[in-house]
């Protein structure tokens, strides 16, 4: 049977990356975190936690009153298959800010269009949802944001009800503006 890996660290029964995902294929999450922003390593680590024993954490593993410093910068996303699509469930008041709107209930790829052209997005996310790994990201924002926003930190990780098959994303976000500044 393959492993399946929330990190380098901890292995969960399931079945591991056989797929091409174009820039995150074999990607793992870094177990050097200190070079991430504090309240992304909290965010991953919450989730790290919430996971059972063997298993990915599912919808209800995730209580809000445990987080809720995390809310308004987290989202999460309903897989959707045949064909494979994502809609916001759910999206806090920092993201929608940045964004210019609600997108709450949308595809993913009606709200942001660039992510039918922008590979990298696309393979993200199928990467998540065929592996059930985390993954990490800083740069340059790919879609449309508040002009401000210069650059973000972002952490999406796979949620699955059945602790195997994922059928959520949620995700955490943090904006930095031209000095290095979280906003």
């Amino acid at each position: 049977m393959l492993q399946l890996v929330i990190s380098d660290s901890q292995p969960v029964h399931g079945i591991d990356p056989a797929g091409e995902y174009g820039a995150w294929t074999g990607y793992r999450i870094p177990q050097e975190r200190a070079g991430w922003h504090p309240l992304v390593r909290e965010f991953y680590d919450y989730w790290v936690s919430a996971a059972p024993a063997g298993q990915l954490p599912g919808r209800q593993h995730i209580r809000p009153e445990e987080v809720p410093g995390f809310l308004s910068r987290m989202f999460m996303l309903d897989i959707v298959r045949d064909p494979l699509r994502y809609r916001y469930r759910l999206c806090g008041t920092e993201l929608v800010r940045s964004l210019g709107r609600e997108v709450t209930r949308l595809w993913l790829d009606e709200a942001h269009p660039q992510l039918l052209e922008n590979p990298e997005s696309r393979e993200r996310f199928r990467f998540m949802v065929e592996t059930g790994r985390p993954t990490w990201r800083k740069g340059t924002p790919l879609w449309a944001r508040h002009p401000d926003h210069r650059s973000l930190e972002t952490c999406i990780v796979p949620l699955a009800g059945d602790g195997m098959t994922v059928d959520k994303l949620l995700g955490f976000c943090v904006f930095f503006d031209s000095q290095g500044r979280v906003i």
